[in-house]
């Protein structure tokens, strides 16, 4: 029945401030009407998980996580460095593929994921 995510939505407090760190930072083109449509690729997968209240994946009293999937983590990092935004996490390699989070200007952890 679900062909895939059709949008997430969220609250800021700062709307000119938050378009530009998602543009700058993560190349995401925001345009005239505040979002951006992000069409899968090839290899993309997008996953829909639930974690426990006290789960300490990402900060508890941060309700959701955005994870975006990157075709190449260590160019991400470089390119992360050369625009000055530290890691909040050091990358990190499990079975799933190779992990770093970065926070956004208002402290949202967002995670940058190459599958394996």
């Amino acid at each position: 029945m679900i062909k895939g995510f059709g949008g997430i939505f969220w609250r800021t407090n700062n709307l000119d401030a938050i378009k530009k760190w998602y543009s700058e930072v993560l190349n995401i083109e925001i345009e005239n009407w505040n979002g951006a449509i992000i069409k899968p690729q090839s290899g993309n997968e997008t996953i829909f998980s639930f974690f426990t209240e006290d789960d300490s994946y990402f900060p508890t009293d941060q309700q959701v996580m955005l994870n975006f999937q990157v075709d190449n983590l260590d160019d991400t990092i470089k390119h992360l460095e050369q625009i000055g935004v530290p890691l909040a996490r050091e990358k990190e390699i499990s079975e799933y593929g190779k992990f770093i989070w970065i926070k956004d200007p208002e402290g949202r952890l967002v995670e940058l994921w190459e599958k394996s």
